[in-house]
């Protein structure tokens, strides 16, 4: 019976590593933070997009957000929640890749975007009025899905899905 218990364990240490090492490679990031994933749809008039984001909530998460990440993948992103609405002032600084960045309102509306930011600036980027949170995704996906301000985000923190 110990045996047995020795064998599970040693099999379970190793799928649990291998999850880990999986969730990492998914994340794409050099971050040591854990990442929530949640799924976020966006409809626009070219239909409903669907992205995995990663969560930022803590004052550091936000703060930290995608800095010092060398890749993002198309239809992954971060969602900053900023609760609640208020003016919103994002930069680049130490982010490596270019970003879509999506000021959404408290009622999921989107209020203004900031397409293909410019890498490691510390130029300031405003939500130009109140907005509840921001989602970040990389450059192109705002032009390649057509997504416009006045589109709906679907996700728990704007009160939907």
């Amino acid at each position: 019976m110990n045996l047995n218990r020795k064998a599970v364990w040693s099999v379970a240490k190793g799928w649990l590593a291998a999850v880990l090492v999986v969730a990492a490679g998914a994340v794409g990031s050099t971050s040591a933070s854990a990442a929530s994933f949640q799924p976020l749809e966006i409809v626009t008039r070219n239909g409903v997009q669907v992205f995995s984001v990663e969560m930022a909530t803590t004052e550091e998460e936000k703060k930290t957000g995608l800095m010092y990440r060398k890749e993002l993948a198309d239809g992954k992103g971060m969602l900053f929640d900023f609760n609640p609405e208020q003016e919103i002032s994002m930069w680049m600084k130490n982010t490596y890749v270019s970003l879509d960045m999506i000021f959404i309102r408290a009622d999921g509306r989107i209020l203004s975007i900031a397409e293909n930011t410019e890498p490691l600036s510390t130029k300031i980027i405003s939500s130009r009025g109140p907005a509840r949170a921001v989602l970040e995704v990389v450059a192109g996906t705002v032009q390649k899905y057509g997504i416009r301000p006045g589109d709906r985000v679907g996700h728990p923190l704007f009160g939907s899905k």
